[in-house]
């Protein structure tokens, strides 16, 4: 190495280091720094996944943008990979009980939409290298951006990529948002973490619906975060095993042995709302879309709209089969205009039973045209003259 490059190097080095120790007045509770070499590995056991049926959807389509940074950045040299660490326990959570049950939003969308905070992160850190690098070229992005941020922040050294898919800080846990910044300066990279997993399997075994189906793969259709999220119908295997979960899963995160103990406070804006994370179910029913933005617009747990939660709601009440939510439920199925929600409504319905819900149930049969929610109608009746309908 010449004598000129020595020096960029050094200056390199000495501006990593000045963002280390700037980190935390920046908001930013970890960092690391990944060389920008396209992540080889990953687009093969993308590939298998895809082909394997496990996508979500949500993903980049574009699997060569998923790896190759610099399809992002032309003349990429480095990624930046941030952890923003959240809140895992509710103070003085409101309780659940008989006629007043609650439903519960997951940690991943505590407080303020995580997109926002972590873009203003990052931002932070895009002012703080281009005053002092000037002519710096840098482009950022969260979990809607194209690159796979758990790569990222494997390669960067912030944590080991646990069998539950999670991202694993030594310190921190799995209670973690990621973001990166992509840069053409060639910051020199950081070692990645050792595997520390070990033999453990709890997450594996504690997933509610075995969407775990090896250690690091995940079956995305059968991963109740994800099928909170999604906006039809849900099979009726499905709907017992999200209980009372209105928007994602936290269980492969909650059963790790690396999270315990661990509850993050330090930043004022993911901090939630208990009355808001754990909410009562029957009044989300009625929440008109204006009602639902402002009260929830600014958590992630809105970017679905309100269906999928009032799905998920009325998914809930039928699990916990809550006799006083027959009239609201009954309301759902005459009234509401998408056959998602009248079709979960009967479902409910004939989970509680009894004449009330079965006579609703009836009636419905009658009036009903849409093919789906007459096929939940017929097997929930089905279900109640099995067991003898009427009271129980």
């Amino acid at each position: 190495m010449n004598e000129t490059a020595r020096g960029a190097s050094g200056r390199w080095e000495r501006l990593k280091q000045d963002i280390r120790e700037a980190a935390p007045a920046l908001g930013i509770d970890r960092i690391g720094f990944a060389s920008a070499e396209p992540f080889v590995e990953l687009k093969r056991i993308l590939l298998r996944h895809r082909e394997r049926g496990y996508e979500s959807g949500f993903e980049e389509p574009d699997l060569d943008k998923r790896v190759d940074p610099a399809l992002s950045l032309p003349g990429v040299q480095s990624i930046l990979s941030i952890a923003i660490a959240y809140p895992s326990k509710l103070s003085n959570p409101p309780k659940s009980e008989p006629g007043a049950y609650r439903g519960i939003i997951s940690r991943s969308s505590w407080g303020t939409d995580y997109h926002h905070v972590l873009r203003d992160r990052l931002a932070r850190l895009e002012a703080f290298i281009l005053e002092r690098v000037p002519e710096a070229k840098t482009e950022n992005m969260v979990d809607t951006g194209a690159l796979a941020d758990r790569a990222v922040a494997e390669r960067a050294g912030i944590g080991w990529s646990g069998k539950n898919c999670a991202i694993i800080s030594p310190e921190l846990g799995s209670w973690i948002y990621l973001g990166e910044l992509l840069t053409n300066i060639p910051f020199p990279p950081d070692e990645p973490i050792t595997d520390r997993c070990g033999t453990c399997t709890k997450c594996i075994d504690a997933c509610p619906t075995g969407a775990l189906v090896g250690p690091g793969q995940l079956n995305s259709s059968r991963c109740i975060s994800f099928v909170t999220q999604t906006k039809g119908f849900v099979e009726d295997e499905l709907k017992l095993k999200i209980g009372n979960r209105l928007y994602g899963c936290d269980t492969c995160q909650v059963v790790c042995p690396e999270n315990k103990g661990k509850n993050w406070t330090q930043h004022p804006e993911l901090q939630p709302d208990p009355e808001q994370v754990k909410p009562l179910l029957v009044p989300l029913l009625t929440l008109t879309n204006k009602q639902f933005k402002e009260r929830y617009g600014s958590m992630a747990a809105s970017w679905r709209g309100r269906k999928p939660i009032q799905r998920n709601a009325i998914i809930a009440l039928g699990s916990f089969k809550d006799r006083s939510a027959v009239q609201p439920l009954v309301e759902r199925l005459e009234v509401d205009e998408r056959p998602e929600i009248r079709g979960t409504a009967a479902w409910a319905l004939g989970r509680i039973g009894g004449g009330e819900a079965e006579a609703a149930l009836q009636r419905a049969l009658l009036a009903e045209e849409h093919p789906a929610v007459l096929a939940e109608l017929q097997r929930a009746i089905e279900a109640l003259q099995a067991e003898g309908g009427g009271p129980r």
